[in-house]
């Protein structure tokens, strides 16, 4: 199905070395001396192995998963107890809910423990699994329920009763699992059958390419799409990939504030590091609070942090001196660009790097900032193995370094192990995404003559004033650096003579009052002139309490658009 070249085996300069452990066991793989194995399944071929490697001894004592919810309950399991839990849970998936392989469920939980019992369960019954966040509304949970055809449901007894005031529309719907300590009618208790089940399972066959999970993505017009990805593009692809954007050991521990319905939430907090044999260090984080990451990462052993820029933006607008973190040596961000000035500002109080990936729900992680690789401010690092990207034009050609273009990765002949399959039931959307030999992110981006990347903004982002095509990033950028600005978004407005202007919508940082805004917005306005292009310069300010963010963080710049254009 795949081709695989031989990699480097060197790692910026440096020999990789392997450890006896599950990933070393594909080395040859990699090479490219053996085929893309036919069939794999995630949870008996890395993480029931992982169990055999801990029971005879060969990995450090430190659990598989750890949860905390910032109250006094704490979970620990090891891979061997969460191939226990696990089992059982697919017993009550199959032998209870009816579920058999191919079935689709949707999972709509907070970080708790139940969340990842309930993935590695419907890897082992071959259930495809199509994770939502907790703060849809009825609306979104009609919409996935109809569109997905998902004969199951899980949820907790928050959203439970939202669940039943659609469940008469969905007529594929069967069974609804509800984890909670009470009961209610016309629903399971999840927790009271696992404690019921047996645990002994088989673990079903699974091709390479079988249907592994569906998460649904917004574009930009439209409903959501269903994003389907397999056995192989998201648990195999770790396995086949060179150490690149994680390089986590069996020592090490990893977290990841991603909601549960975020694909890095896969990426992160399941499928990449627990293929390393990691530790997954959860947080319930009913709400996402600066004093509660800080004290988390001075209180437990914590070496690799992931969090969306949001996060870190969040984090440098507290005295960092007053927090010693006790592992910490390895900070990620994505899911948007980080500004510089954030970045040095966090280097500059913790002595640590941010290190940025770039990826999308379709393509997982295709660039990034690599452990000992050079930092360029302001850009997201190289491509990641198993992918070609390259930025393009319209007509699908290869643009020379410097040049600004689409973000795209090459498909054709031979398709990346960790692009998604399809767009369910949308063979038009699958089309579209395709131009030529590549498939295009619909980000805009340019690439330097050493293979950085830099983005510059989702293509219906760039503003384009007085026939100049200007970038939100970077004027985003220059605002952020002036002191005043704890937060800010650029979009374009509509302008009688230009067509079109920057307009700036800016969050004052609590540090800073003023009540001569007139006054700021000058002094703003002069500031981006003198850091960036003049011509770039946010012709319009607008002060607000706070930006409109989806769940993972990311600002929704085109609720702003919208606004400013009547829409």
């Amino acid at each position: 199905l795949w081709t695989l070249k031989p990699p480097n085996r060197t790692f910026h300069g440096q020999p990789r070395l392997l450890a006896c452990d599950v990933y070393s066991q594909y080395e040859s793989v990699r090479r490219g001396e053996q085929e893309i194995p036919k069939y794999f399944n995630f949870a008996s071929d890395v993480l029931d192995k992982w169990s055999e490697i801990e029971k005879a001894g060969k990995r450090p004592p430190n659990p598989a998963f750890w949860w905390i919810n910032g109250k006094g309950e704490e979970v620990k399991w090891s891979f061997e107890e969460l191939g226990f839990l696990s089992r059982k849970v697919a017993n009550v998936l199959t032998k209870v809910c009816g579920l058999q392989k191919g079935d689709r469920i949707v999972v709509i939980l907070p970080r708790v423990p139940e969340w990842w019992l309930v993935n590695v369960a419907c890897m082992r019954a071959g259930i495809v699994l199509i994770p939502g966040i907790s703060q849809l509304s009825a609306k979104d949970i009609l919409y996935r329920l109809q569109a997905s055809k998902a004969t199951c449901i899980i949820t907790d007894d928050t959203l439970a009763p939202t669940v039943d005031s659609v469940a008469s529309e969905c007529q594929f719907l069967r069974t609804k699992l509800m984890v909670s300590k009470g009961s209610r009618e016309g629903w399971l208790n999840f927790t009271d059958l696992c404690k019921n089940q047996s645990a002994d399972h088989s673990c079903v066959k699974t091709r390479i390419q079988d249907s592994m999970s569906i998460f649904f993505t917004s574009g930009t017009t439209g409903s959501p799409k269903m994003t389907e990805h397999s056995q192989g593009s998201l648990g195999f692809r770790p396995l086949l990939s060179e150490r690149y954007w994680l390089d986590l050991t069996p020592s090490d521990t990893i977290w990841s504030t991603a909601d549960t319905g975020w694909i890095l939430a896969s990426l992160a907090s399941v499928f990449d590091p627990w293929v390393f044999g990691s530790c997954i260090f959860i947080h319930k984080l009913p709400q996402i609070e600066s004093a509660t990451i800080l004290n988390t990462l001075c209180r437990f052993p914590i070496d690799a942090l992931v969090g969306a820029p949001t996060l870190f933006r969040m984090l440098v607008q507290n005295d960092l001196s007053k927090y010693k973190f006790m592992n910490l040596k390895h900070c990620m961000s994505g899911g948007e660009p980080l500004n510089p000035e954030v970045m040095e500002q966090w280097k500059s109080e913790t002595g640590l790097d941010i290190h940025e990936v770039y990826g999308q729900t379709e393509t997982g992680i295709i660039c990034s900032v690599f452990k000992g690789m050079k930092i360029k401010p302001g850009s997201m690092g190289k491509a990641a193995p198993l992918y070609d990207v390259q930025i393009i034009d319209k007509n699908a050609n290869i643009l020379l370094p410097g040049q600004q273009g689409e973000i795209a990765v090459r498909s054709k002949p031979i398709r990346p192990l960790g692009l998604f399959s399809e767009y369910v039931d949308n063979p038009k959307k699958t089309a579209e995404s395709e131009r030529g030999e590549f498939y295009v992110t619909g980000d805009r981006g340019t690439m330097d003559e050493d293979g950085y990347f830099q983005f510059i903004g989702r293509d219906d982002d760039i503003i384009i004033s007085s026939g100049y095509r200007i970038g939100p990033f970077e004027v985003e950028s220059a605002l952020i650096e002036h002191p005043a600005v704890a937060e800010t978004a650029v979009v374009s407005s509509p302008d009688p003579l230009r067509g079109q202007v920057v307009k700036a919508f800016v969050v004052l940082s609590p540090t800073f009052s003023s009540t001569d805004l007139e006054s700021l917005t000058c002094d703003l306005q002069e500031h981006v002139k003198k850091t960036t292009a003049p011509y770039k310069y946010p012709r319009k300010v607008e002060f607000v309490q706070e930006l409109p963010k989806t769940v993972t963080g990311k600002i929704k710049r085109n609720e702003l658009r919208n606004k400013e254009w009547g829409r």
